[in-house]
């Protein structure tokens, strides 16, 4: 299975899950770390937009496509087991208790839950410290071009 990831040029190749662990973010705590991927480039998109500012275009992306083997198991969160404000903006505390949970417990390397930005699409949070994570490969890494007017004011 293919997912995607959209990151600065200078992070492009790290897989560590560092910037999440250092800012949190909807499925995880601050100290946590987590590599946040998803099911298509245009969830990519939507998920980098809804984060930045109007006006503001995001320069200096790339797109990494990401392998996961198929014999990787996927744990999957069907969105009738969240917690009634999962998609609240800002995020809930009760999202980043059970992405904390899946990456502390290690059953499986990846967790597929509903995208709060796109109804109907779905992200893969991986584990960066999972002993299965060297399974996981890059694929291609490429210049990413924002289209202008997904941030105009």
């Amino acid at each position: 299975m293919i997912v995607y990831r959209l990151s600065r040029s200078r992070f492009a190749k790290d897989l560590s899950g560092k910037g999440a662990e250092l800012a949190g973010g909807r499925w995880n705590s601050k100290g946590t770390a987590m590599l946040y991927t998803s099911d298509s480039i245009a969830l990519c998109t939507v998920e980098v937009a809804v984060h930045m500012p109007l006006g503001i275009v995001p320069l200096d992306y790339q797109l990494i496509q990401l392998e996961l083997p198929d014999e990787i198991p996927i744990a999957e969160l069907p969105e009738s087991e969240l917690p009634e404000d999962w998609q609240t903006f800002p995020h809930s505390n009760a999202t980043q208790l059970i992405g904390d949970a899946f990456i502390q417990e290690q059953e499986t390397m990846v967790l597929k839950v509903p995208s709060a930005a796109v109804q109907g699409t779905y992200n893969y949070l991986i584990n960066p410290r999972h002993p299965q994570f060297s399974k996981l490969t890059i694929v291609a890494v490429t210049p990413f071009e924002f289209d202008k007017r997904l941030f105009v004011k």
